[in-house]
């Protein structure tokens, strides 16, 4: 009975040791770390496309680094190419809703990248004209780059400019 008690209580001891070296490995076993950061930054840019369409555009610009930036590569002369800063981020986007009557941003694809920091994403933007002049819709795909507090320090977002120029009227105006 005294060796049964003993053998008993080792295990717990041991299985209480094993638990709190596992949590503790976990905590700084890097790629665990690497997962959950990955993670957290999926859900970051979850929540960018939520703040957009609640319209919230101050939530969606404190989203990024003071000097975080939006980069347009294919703005085509008919788009900003981008803004840097809260400032330009805020002068960029404050205007957005008012013209429109809705938006939705369909994610079809979004993936953590092998660097945890960055995030690719492709989806479908649904916005909804104003006077029921029907819907302007892309296909986008972005990337998004994150610094160690989690804030964007890059947001790329890649369109199809013809696409978007023939819904606003604008094909004259290509580049």
């Amino acid at each position: 009975m005294k060796q049964l008690l003993i053998i008993s209580l080792t295990a717990i001891c041991f299985g209480c040791h094993s638990n709190s070296s596992h949590e503790k490995s976990a905590a700084e076993n890097p790629e665990i770390m690497e997962i959950e950061e990955r993670e957290k930054n999926k859900e970051s840019v979850r929540q960018f496309f939520a703040h957009l369409e609640e319209e919230n555009i101050e939530r969606f610009v404190e989203m990024f680094a003071k000097d975080g930036e939006q980069i347009n590569p294919y703005a085509s002369g008919i788009f900003p190419e981008g803004a840097k800063g809260h400032d330009e981020l805020l002068a960029y986007w404050n205007p957005v809703p008012e013209n429109f009557d809705g938006m939705e941003f369909i994610i079809d694809e979004l993936l953590g990248t092998e660097d945890s920091k960055t995030v690719f994403v492709r989806y479908t933007g649904k916005i909804k004209l104003k006077e029921d002049a029907g819907f302007y819709e892309n296909q986008y795909y972005s990337t998004f780059k994150f610094n160690d507090e989690g804030k964007i320090t890059e947001y790329v977002e890649i369109f199809n400019p013809i696409v978007a120029a023939k819904a606003f009227g604008l094909t004259d105006s290509i580049q």
